[in-house]
């Protein structure tokens, strides 16, 4: 293939002619090389990234807090005009924001270099998505991401239509290994001295192709004071008690709908970043295993000791691992 900063428009519908037909191939199209405002590319536009060129087709939307049509529009679906391949451009975006656990208030931000980083360093770990990066003609850190073919594991958890019990007896062994395996990848970010950043349940995808679990979108960095892995632990910590609770289980839902489990809650047993959620779920489901249940309750405004480092997660996920398989006979 031609340097892409050599390729002129003909040559470019001549490539989009090999992968998509002549029918495809746009009347009008723009070449972009330098992706500053993101806001300006467009549907059909081409970017010139490296050597090579990437066919703009999509924005992605942000699943975050339940807005799938929020759209992200530094982050672009696209078509490699050298392989074929559908790919997802990460252009930069320096957005910060504010979230408080506890009382203490965590300022996050987004890091392109930090990704690029992270990208490197999983490259050949299937625990995490791959890509790589490459700056754009006016030094933009665009990343160049392998598009997953699949769903995130709250996605995948929503599919069962049984009640609970079912769920956690027949399901939940097999989940909670996945998880673990998840909490060990992490494990690894942090022995290497680096941080996800972003930790939540929809940064988990389910890959089909590969048939395993990973680890998702890696730009956002936070400022940490004497706990570096404080906020990748909270977030570890949701997630576990998202996937016991086969969901949230929500205050107000109990409040209106079972009483009398509401009227069991104190507010130590709620969740110590969602005063909303509750975190001792063996009031609601007595079942259970205690280790396991104790593992939920670092997470809650009740909790005397929370988890430092990953290590100390996965030691207690190894006894609650266990229990559950004794409880429910089934090996993970």
């Amino acid at each position: 293939m031609t340097a892409a900063k050599n390729l002129s428009a003909s040559d470019i519908a001549d490539l989009i002619r090999v992968y998509a037909g002549p029918a495809a191939v746009p009347k009008n199209f723009r070449i972009i090389a330098d992706t500053s405002d993101f806001f300006k590319l467009d549907y059909n536009d081409v970017v010139l990234l490296g050597d090579n060129a990437y066919w703009v087709k999509r924005y992605e939307k942000e699943g975050r807090f339940g807005i799938d049509d929020q759209p992200k529009y530094w982050v672009r679906r696209a078509i490699d005009l050298k392989t074929g391949e559908t790919k997802i451009l990460k252009l930069v975006f320096h957005e910060e924001f504010i979230t408080r656990i506890a009382g203490l208030e965590i300022k996050c931000f987004r890091s392109p270099r930090k990704e690029a980083r992270i990208l490197d360093l999983v490259a050949q770990d299937d625990r995490f998505m791959h890509g790589t990066w490459t700056r754009d003609e006016a030094g933009n850190n665009v990343r160049i991401l392998e598009f997953i073919y699949g769903r995130s594991i709250d996605r995948v958890i929503e599919d069962d239509d049984g009640d609970h019990y079912e769920y956690f007896h027949q399901r939940f062994p097999q989940i909670l290994a996945h998880y673990i395996e998840m909490v060990q990848a992490i494990k690894f970010l942090h022995d290497h001295g680096e941080k996800h950043g972003d930790i939540r349940r929809d940064h988990i995808f389910w890959d089909r192709e590969r048939e395993r679990y990973r680890w998702i979108d890696f730009d956002y960095n936070y400022l940490h004071g004497e706990s570096m892995f404080a906020f990748d632990l909270q977030g570890l910590g949701n997630i576990i008690i998202y996937l016991v609770g086969r969901g949230d289980i929500l205050v107000p839902d109990l409040y209106h709908n079972q009483r009398e489990l509401f009227d069991l809650l104190w507010g130590e047993d709620l969740n110590i970043s969602y005063k909303n959620r509750v975190a001792n779920l063996k009031k609601i489901f007595p079942y259970i295993p205690e280790s396991l249940n104790r593992v939920l309750l670092h997470f809650s405004h009740g909790a005397k000791i929370f988890y430092e480092t990953t290590g100390q997660l996965l030691d207690d996920l190894a006894e609650a691992q266990a229990e559950v398989a004794a409880q429910t006979g089934r090996q993970s």
